[in-house]
Formats: structure tokens, C-alpha cells, sequence
């Protein structure tokens, strides 16, 4: 798994911290009167015999990562003076004046050295605010040179903490369903888009991948076996596990918080119902007692609620619940077609999918039917929305460059970017804890 792997192999190194209580706040990226705050990038230096290579290609994840963060317009060093452009490493603080006619205001700089084992590397780095000309933050990561990209993420993610009060989620991976031909299999990639790779090739219909809350397996909905059961699978794809296998429906696997349960979608009485069930696939307990068809529950963050999809009112609309299946509340009451809830990690927003204007688009409302916000629009079929684990962004798929693909947008629907580079086929996607 993902965090067994890495949490032994990096080691961090601190170097300097600003005292929180004189740290500023730069950049609230749903501020209305957001502006993306310049951030200047040297070359960074291949220290002895490391491969220039090396630095480079951390230099480029970091300078990605923060161009996807929506946070900074990044100043890359082959666009600087070039004067500028053939200074590497790590400046003192005396000279920070000769960066400042860049026009930025931050400045990241770092370098790598390799240690006696060639696969081993130290990476440097040291935040500065070019306005007040002081010193930030600076770290060292030590680990594996197959690491080098993890490395890179969690730079970019103190980068985002220094600048805003909270880290960034680029460790994060996002699963999705991929479609090929007449199957569908579970795909993971990090937040970048890179390492994309299946971790289902068993040429069946794979959907609804779900996260466990420790981010060490997914569940998901397969045919393998001809019924709609679900499965859990390891980040490898090495160990598959059938655990809901009643007959008819086992979809929408949405787990609880503290990993004890499963709300899903099952087949009940000849229609479909919410149902818990303990994490190994046993107990289960009908939550919903209407005459309409259910689907699609979504657990607030502190594990007191369930959101979810009713037609009992005669079309799809979002409902919550709470945990007994209590307390039952229709939240949705614009259009005739609202599905798909996604409660945000501070529990402030659920986000849907609703049919307007004849297209499928994102919109947020508060849980007490209060704000409601059209995220998305005229931009192709947009679905399945997916919260960081921040609060800050939603991933959902959409089909606005023709085939249906993975964006990531900020949480008031400003900046949406692609996942990949693919030509679609992409559904579903569901985002993942960080891996620090």
C-alpha cells in the first residue's frame, strides 16, 4: 500500500518554520476578490554528483503542482532575465532584492544532493516572501530516488500551507472508471494526471469506485460474477475481495467515516433501497422506508448523516437522513432530476448533479437547502462530483471536450482543468485521502 511504502522511506529534516502567529494568510482561493499571488522559481541545483535530470524533473512536478493548484501564476527561471536564469540554488536573504524586478512575490528555491547510495537523495528547499525580503520555511526530504515525485507533491502541498493556512492535496491519487470497449475498469492517477495505471484488467464492468477511509483499498460495483456485487481491491490490484454479493443491486458503495460501515444502494422487496452494511459485507440494515427507489448515499463528514437520491417525490431529489435512517428531509426542490450527492470534508456544502437546460451540471447547497450555487455550465454534460480531501476542489467527469474525461475544478467552479491527457472515456471519479 501506498502509505506503508513511503512513510518509512522519507524522512523529514526542518530547518526553519515562521511562528505561526506572524505568519500571514496570503491567498483564500474562493475569495471573490481572489488574485493568484506571483511565485518565482531559480533553477534549482544538482548539488556534487547528482544528475541534473534529477533536479530537474522535481523542479518541473513542483512547478506543475502549483500551476494546478489555482493558487499561483509560477515564474519559471527560463522566462527570467538571464542574468536570473543561470543563478541556481539557494539564495541568502541579503540578495533577495535582485529577484524582485520579476514581479514576484514569492520565491521557491531548492537543490538535491544524492548520498553515498546512488538511490538515495536528499531534496532541499526554502520559501521566501520577496515583499518583506525574509525567510519562510525550509525542509529536507530524504528518500529513495523513486520517490522523487512524492517528494515533489509534499513541497508543493507546504508550499500551499505556508501560503494559506492548510496543505495542499497534491499526495492525493484519484480512481475512475476508464471505459474500454465493452468493459470498464477502476484507474487510479495521481492528482497531476501522471502514473496513471488500472487496477482492475478483469474485462468486466467495474463502476462506483469508493475509497476506504484509510486510503488503502477501494470498493467498487463489478459484474464480475454476472450480479452487481461489491468488491474491495489493494492499490496493487493483487487482492480482490467479493463482500455484498445479495442478489440484485450492491452499488454506490459510500463508507462511513470511521471505516466500520457501508451505506450502499441495494435491491430490496423488488426496488432499490439504502442499506448499511459492516465494512467485511455482513449485518445488513435497511435505512429508507419509502415507496420510491433510492440510490446514491453520501456520509457527512462527522458520520451523523446520510445524503442520498429519492424519487418518492416523483422525480430524483437529494434527501439526507440520519445515520438510523431518522429524521428523513428533502433537500432538493429546483428541477425534476437532481442525483449524485457528494457531502464536502468540512461538512459546510453537498455537492450534485442536476439536469439544466437540457445538460447534466454541478451545483452545491448548504445541508439545511440553504445557497444553492450552479458550479458548471454549458460546458458539455458535467457529473459524479468528488471533494478533495481540503474542501478546496471537486473532480467530476464531464464531457465538454467531447468524450467523457476527468476535471478538477475550485469549489466555486472557477478554473477547471483535465485530469489527463486522454481522449475520454473517463467516468466517476472519486478522490482519495492524502498519502503523506
Amino acid at each position: 500500500m501506498m502509505d506503508k511504502k513511503i512513510l518509512p522511506l522519507i524522512f523529514l529534516i526542518i530547518f526553519f518554520i515562521a511562528p505561526w502567529s506572524e505568519a500571514r494568510v496570503y491567498l483564500d482561493i474562493n475569495s471573490p476578490t481572489f488574485v493568484q499571488i506571483p511565485i518565482v522559481l531559480p533553477k534549482w541545483k544538482a548539488v556534487g554528483k547528482t544528475s541534473p535530470n534529477i533536479a530537474e524533473r522535481i523542479y518541473e512536478t513542483v512547478s506543475n503542482d502549483l500551476t494546478l493548484s489555482g493558487f499561483f501564476k509560477v515564474i519559471t527561471y527560463p522566462t527570467l532575465p538571464p542574468a536570473l536564469q543561470r543563478k541556481e540554488g539557494i539564495p541568502s536573504t541579503v540578495v533577495l532584492q535582485e529577484w524582485t524586478p520579476v514581479g514576484g512575490e514569492i520565491l521557491l528555491a531548492g537543490e538535491v544532493s544524492i548520498h553515498s547510495d546512488p538511490l538515495d537523495i536528499a531534496v532541499t528547499f526554502h520559501l521566501f516572501d520577496l515583499v518583506e525580503e525574509k525567510h519562510l520555511v525550509g525542509k529536507q526530504y530524504e528518500g529513495s530516488v523513486q520517490l522523487i515525485r512524492h517528494m515533489a507533491h509534499r513541497i508543493a502541498d507546504e508550499v500551499v500551507l505556508q501560503l494559506t493556512g492548510e496543505r495542499g492535496v497534491h499526495t492525493t491519487k484519484v480512481a475512475y472508471v476508464v471505459a474500454q470497449g465493452e468493459s470498464k475498469e477502476i484507474t487510479l492517477a495521481d492528482f497531476d494526471g501522471a502514473n496513471v495505471r488500472p487496477i482492475t484488467q478483469n474485462q468486466s464492468i467495474n463502476i462506483s469506485p469508493a475509497w476506504t477511509p484509510d486510503g488503502k483499498g477501494i470498493a467498487f460495483t463489478s459484474y464480475l460474477k454476472r450480479n452487481p456485487d461489491l468488491y474491495l481491491i489493494d492499490l496493487d490490484g493483487k487482492t480482490l475481495q467479493r463482500f455484498s454479493y445479495n442478489t440484485g443491486l450492491n452499488a454506490s458503495p459510500s463508507w462511513a467515516p470511521d471505516g466500520k460501515e457501508i451505506a450502499l444502494m441495494m435491491g430490496m422487496d423488488g426496488k432499490s433501497e439504502i442499506a448499511l452494511i459492516d465494512a467485511n459485507g455482513r449485518n445488513p440494515k435497511k435505512l429508507t422506508q419509502s415507496h420510491g427507489n433510492e440510490a446514491s448515499p453520501s456520509w457527512s463528514p462527522d458520520g451523523k448523516w446520510i445524503a442520498f437520491v429519492s424519487d418518492r417525490s416523483g422525480s430524483p431529489q437529494i434527501y439526507v437522513m440520519g445515520r438510523d435512517g431518522s429524521n428523513v428531509r428533502r433537500l432538493t426542490f429546483e428541477g425534476n432530476y437532481n442525483t449524485n450527492p457528494a457531502w464536502s470534508p468540512k461538512g459546510d456544502r453537498i455537492a450534485f448533479c442536476a439536469r439544466a437546460g437540457g445538460r447534466f451540471e454541478i451545483f452545491v447547497i448548504r445541508p439545511d437547502g440553504a445557497g444553492l450555487q450552479k458550479l458548471t455550465s454549458n460546458s458539455g454534460h458535467n457529473e459524479k462530483p468528488s471533494w478533495t480531501p481540503d474542501g478546496r476542489y471537486i473532480a467530476f467527469s464531464s464531457t465538454r471536450t467531447g468524450g467523457s474525461k476527468i476535471f478538477i475544478m475550485n469549489s466555486n467552479g472557477f478554473n477547471p482543468r483535465p485530469l489527463t491527457t486522454s481522449k475520454g472515456g473517463e467516468l466517476s471519479p472519486a478522490v482519495s485521502k492524502r498519502f503523506d
